[in-house]
């Protein structure tokens, strides 16, 4: 097996640095990036100030008056000596979806880009597992990997108005759940009673990065339903063994 090629260090700005894994949206080059976020954490150094997770970076702010950059690198290069990236996930999350009616305002243009049915298209992407990368862009929005390649439709050319809260959108190969409204150029493919950023829960994440997700297809009466008891503080998916 060829071993891993060694991380890239990339400043942004005088308080951060990018220890860049790969190019590649994978799951190896991840949990790469997971291991060190978890050593670096474990063993924080005086003037470490914030790990910020991505696809296949990590990005370390530091304050350099206490931490200098050169030692900074020394002893991410240490624990890179002994990290072990995890080869399987700590949770797999199932998370209800709808994908009728305005909840799939795009499910049918989707199907005629990719030559599909709606149900086939409905069928592939709740038939996928999907890893959690990362949270990014805005509070709570969750980045998937997974998406089946039938659907990797590219973006829309223009962004759309502000979209409902807890949207299931994909677009670029990827999938991602839109926690809160904002315009995006990605397309409406479902959306979940689930809330995977709560301020009030413990932690305030439903799913950590590395974990697995997929979504369970349910119909409009039991999506109401569920969002409903959701609103009240109800964590609505569940848990169940990851692969």
């Amino acid at each position: 097996m060829t071993p891993p090629a060694a991380p890239k260090y990339l400043d942004a700005g005088e308080g951060a640095l990018v220890v860049e894994f790969g190019r590649e949206v994978d799951p190896a080059v991840n949990a790469r990036v997971m291991a060190l976020d978890a050593a670096l954490a474990a063993e924080a150094p005086a003037g470490l100030v914030e790990l910020v997770p991505t696809y296949r970076s990590l990005m370390v702010h530091y304050d350099p008056l206490v931490l200098p950059r050169a030692a900074l690198i020394a002893r991410i290069a240490r624990l890179m000596d002994g990290l072990r990236a995890a080869t399987k996930p700590r949770a797999r999350w199932v998370l209800p979806v709808c994908y009728d009616g305005d909840c799939g305002e795009d499910v049918a243009a989707i199907a005629e880009w990719a030559k599909l049915t709606p149900e086939q298209v409905i069928a592939l992407h709740s038939g996928a597992i999907y890893r959690v990368y990362m949270y990014g862009f805005a509070p709570g929005w969750c980045y998937l990997g997974g998406l089946p390649k039938e659907l990797g439709i590219s973006r829309r050319a223009a962004p759309r108005p502000p979209i409902p809260p807890n949207t299931i959108i994909i677009a670029g190969g990827l999938s991602l759940v839109a926690t809160n409204s904002m315009p995006t150029g990605w397309w409406l493919i479902g959306r979940t009673a689930e809330r995977m950023m709560r301020l009030d829960r413990d932690p305030a994440f439903l799913a950590e990065p590395g974990d697995e997700l997929r979504f369970a297809r349910v119909d409009r009466a039991t999506f109401d339903r569920l969002d409903a008891r959701a609103a009240a503080g109800v964590t609505v998916s569940y848990r169940e063994p990851a692969s």
